[in-house]
């Protein structure tokens, strides 16, 4: 990468000087506002830009968190860690990372020659390069569609894309304008990052992804495994910090079924197990599961297995 760019990145920053120098924890007036972990693009976006770029911050610990602007990070040198919707992940040099608005986001402190550097971008600078990802229904659209309107999906695009030189061209090339800041810049901006979405594009052997709803349900999934028999929806929706009704959609729409079914499917799974592999009383089996009417375990048992339980253990 060229040495200006290195250089201009890699300089200790102030912020990093009051680490250097004891600071623990993260200076929240610089990136949020309020109680809220949610970092704002009004406190790091100059005012009346739709996109700029900043020097991640290192030797210091970025706990859990989102963004209400879409972000891209880019490793120049070196690597950094980052656990995003729960997955680990770790950024080396040459490697992209983006995430939507409401991709969670915790980061582990960095050394001194790990350079990365945020792409920090309002939802709709992104309208003026749309037209490069044509109709086709790809990832990359996906994620850029959904940092448009802003829906609840948003997740994260991985590219392990290092040795795809017109990618690292490019994004050098994005380096350089956003620190020269040329005449008609905001036209260089987009024509460079459509192509850069073009090269991606091709890219998909390189890419890992996960969107936020997906890994929702499979938190969803893992607490019914290890909470069948009290599990409820309130509690996960608190778990998952989503809204009881928004997650029961969710629910209803990833999986086919609401939340009582899932439930449900994996008490009576769990029961029939039992049938076949312990000598216990069918009613202290009901009660094992989750259930304490006797008649409704029954019931919803034969309508599962077509078999009431006792039927189902003899004849299995």
């Amino acid at each position: 990468m060229n040495a200006r760019i290195i250089n201009y990145l890699s300089s200790i920053t102030d912020e990093e000087k009051r680490i250097l120098s004891g600071q623990t924890k993260i200076d929240r007036n610089i990136y949020m506002s309020g109680d809220r972990d949610i970092i704002s693009g009004d406190k790091l976006l100059p005012k009346g830009r739709h996109i700029t770029i900043r020097p991640h911050t290192r030797f210091i610990h970025f706990p859990e968190h989102t963004h209400d602007y879409v972000e891209f990070v880019y490793m120049c040198q070196g690597s950094t860690r980052h656990i995003v919707n729960g997955t680990d992940i770790t950024l080396k040099q040459g490697e992209l990372l983006m995430l939507g608005q409401h991709a969670r986001q915790e980061i582990y402190p960095a050394g001194e020659r790990d350079i990365a550097v945020n792409f920090i971008a309002k939802p709709d600078f992104f309208s003026g390069v749309l037209s490069f990802l044509g109709d086709e229904e790809t990832p990359l659209r996906r994620f850029i569609l959904s940092c448009i309107t802003g829906e609840s999906e948003t997740g994260y695009l991985y590219f392990k894309a290092a040795d795809v030189l017109p990618v690292q061209n490019l994004v050098e090339n994005m380096l350089w304008i956003l620190i020269t800041q040329p005449s008609n810049k905001r036209g260089i901006y987009h024509m460079t990052m459509g192509l850069l979405f073009v090269e991606l594009l091709e890219c998909t052997d390189k890419l890992e992804f996960s969107y936020e709803d997906q890994s929702v349900i499979m938190k969803v999934l893992r607490y019914i495994e290890d909470n069948y028999r009290t599990g409820t929806l309130k509690e996960i929706a608190e778990l998952v910090h989503y809204e009881h009704s928004t997650l029961s959609r969710l629910i209803r729409k990833k999986t086919g079924r609401n939340f009582t079914e899932l439930l449900q499917e994996k008490r009576l799974a769990q029961a029939a197990w039992f049938l076949l592999n312990t000598d216990e009383r069918i009613d202290d089996i009901a009660y094992m599961v989750g259930y304490e009417n006797m008649t409704h375990f029954h019931k919803l048992f034969a309508e599962c297995y077509g078999k009431s339980p006792k039927h189902y253990r003899d004849c299995t």
